[in-house]
């Protein structure tokens, strides 16, 4: 009797044959861990932050030429200068719709070419210390708070609306802007001071004396077309033969571009911020705070659009080990980029308002003081285009840099992850 109350038990491996006998005892020995799915482990804050700001400097060093034309055009004290040279009997074209648009991408090439002229080559990568040491910071708050954001709004609301069936709390759109709007305001409060000392480097024009910009732009080796240059060294050879009085009026002209009366130009980052909390006080170093909590706006777009693209773009698997690494890269490129390039486009005039915001003071005039009144300011005087002065630059500049960053950042969390 007691082998025939064995048979229940036997009777399976006893049916399917000798060749499966060995099945059952690797699978009663085997953790159940290894024989389901493994959990795809999380990254803690700190790795967040340092795959950010890599991400971060590395797109900032990459775009940073962009950033200066970007901020010179935004600017009203260098409207003039984004200017091409026209013969004064020329008409110039009326930069509006289609053909306005064009000019902008004319304009951006011509002062990148400007800039190299008459200040040096050096002076494209002005405010690049700056926005380093910002880079770090500002990455580092942003690319910390949302995921630990999101992640805590998902335990504290794990019925929030999703897509699709299946998907958790983390996947839901609410919980993605939430957690940006979160990420946006504290970056934008803790990096502020570092971001007006960087667009007070770049609108500190310190040109060079003529017989070097003549010196600098031979008629065969002219980096300039080659009327643009012909006429720039005509004005650099006019400029050295004229007489004190041409320098007296040069020199006033100048004025207009040179940092606040009875300052020495500034040379560094230091230099410039003592400089402000002396004339402006330590609220100095915060103006413009308002535009950039308005600009919160574009990096909770950016941030909302940047996970559905990125789900729409990745395959059946979306981890780096899983997927071909040129698959991988073309979807954080694709996703990464086209975020960032429509939550600019759509959200651009408040980083014209901000960088009014924080120009420094004319003869001891500040001319932008607040949100509404820089905002009706420039549309009264300059038109509501100019509220898309420098976009061209700033494309060129922030969608290959987002770009950059997020890859950076996607690959390095994957090593990270990897190795936890």
């Amino acid at each position: 009797m007691a082998s025939t109350s064995a048979l229940p038990s036997s009777s399976a491996s006893s049916l399917v044959g000798p060749s499966s006998i060995p099945a059952p005892s690797p699978s009663s020995n085997t953790p159940p861990s290894t024989t389901s799915p493994p959990q795809k482990k999380k990254l803690i804050g700190w790795q967040h932050s340092a795959a950010g700001s890599l991400g971060g400097m590395a797109g900032a060093i990459v775009t940073s030429p962009f950033d200066v034309v970007k901020t010179r055009l935004q600017s009203d004290l260098f409207r003039h200068s984004a200017q091409p040279l026209k013969d004064a009997a020329t008409a110039v074209p009326a930069r509006t719709g289609i053909r306005g648009t064009l000019w902008q991408f004319v304009d951006t090439v011509y002062l990148i070419r400007r800039i190299g002229v008459e200040e040096g080559w050096k002076a494209l990568y002005k405010g690049l210390g700056p926005s380093l040491v910002g880079i770090i910071p500002a990455r580092a708050i942003n690319f910390y708070f949302y995921p630990t954001s999101k992640a805590y709004l998902a335990k504290q609301f794990p019925n929030a609306p999703t897509e699709k069936a299946g998907q958790t709390s983390e996947d839901s759109p609410l919980i993605h802007l939430s957690a940006a709007v979160i990420a946006g305001i504290m970056t934008s409060t803790g990096t502020n001071p570092i971001w007006v000392v960087k667009t007070r480097l770049q609108l500190s024009a310190r040109k060079r004396t003529p017989s070097a910009v003549a010196a600098s732009i031979p008629a065969a080796s002219s980096p300039l077309p080659k009327t643009i240059a012909s006429s720039a060294a005509a004005l650099a050879r006019s400029a050295t033969a004229s007489s004190a009085t041409t320098a007296t009026t040069s020199a006033a002209a100048a004025a207009s571009l040179a940092p606040p009366a009875g300052a020495r130009a500034p040379v560094s980052a230091l230099t410039m911020t003592m400089d402000i909390i002396r004339k402006e006080g330590f609220v100095g170093l915060y103006r413009g705070l308002s535009a950039s909590y308005l600009g919160v706006s574009e990096g909770v777009i950016q941030w909302v659009l940047y996970e559905r693209f990125k789900r729409i773009g990745a395959t059946s698997t979306s981890s780096l080990e899983q997927q071909p690494l040129l698959s991988y890269i073309g979807s954080i490129v694709g996703a990464s980029g086209g975020a960032k390039a429509v939550a600019s486009l759509i959200t651009y005039p408040h980083e014209v308002i901000r960088t009014r915001l924080r120009q420094p003071a004319i003869n001891g005039v500040v001319k932008y003081n607040g949100l509404l009144q820089t905002l009706r300011l420039v549309v009264k005087e300059e038109g509501v285009a100019n509220l898309y002065g420098g976009l061209t630059a700033h494309m060129f500049r922030v969608v290959p840099n987002a770009a950059c960053m997020f890859l950076i950042y996607e690959l390095v969390a994957a090593k990270l992850t990897a190795a936890a």
